[in-house]
């Protein structure tokens, strides 16, 4: 049986421990900008330098049950972050990822987009991202390398 998706605009549930509904709390979220609904904020434990997420305001959990102006804003604030990131850090691309559900990676159930500068040298083989996370999805196995 297949586990039941919130539906857009249902709000979940405040969570009064998560660290993201505490945007206002400077003392564990930097925010670099805020919206009407989203803010962006410099993750806690960067993967890059300049690693931001993008988290909504309201306590929501799955990324399909933004509603939206929740998703024009998400992408008005990507690219005001990527806009930031560039000028600040000069990275060579960008990684852009959402951890849908425990099985993807998600280890704090509040939605944030990760918006990751990605730098000449920072992997050996960046080439197929998550495909060298997933059995059977290495684009060199498939070519028999």
């Amino acid at each position: 049986m297949r586990p039941a998706m919130a539906k857009e605009n249902e709000a979940e549930p405040e969570n009064t421990d998560c660290l993201f509904c505490h945007f206002d709390d400077a003392s564990v979220n930097d925010v670099l900008f805020t919206g009407n609904e989203i803010y962006v904020r410099w993750d806690n434990f960067p993967a890059a330098k300049g690693h931001v997420e993008v988290v909504p305001k309201r306590h929501v959990e799955s990324y399909f049950s933004l509603t939206a102006s929740e998703h024009a804003e998400v992408y008005a604030l990507i690219k005001r972050a990527w806009r930031r990131i560039q000028d600040q850090f000069q990275p060579d691309g960008y990684t852009i990822g959402v951890n849908e559900g425990q099985a993807a990676g998600r280890t704090i159930d509040h939605l944030h987009i990760h918006l990751i500068p990605r730098y000449e040298g920072d992997v050996a083989d960046p080439r197929g991202g998550i495909r060298h996370v997933l059995p059977g999805t290495n684009p060199d196995e498939w070519l028999g390398r």
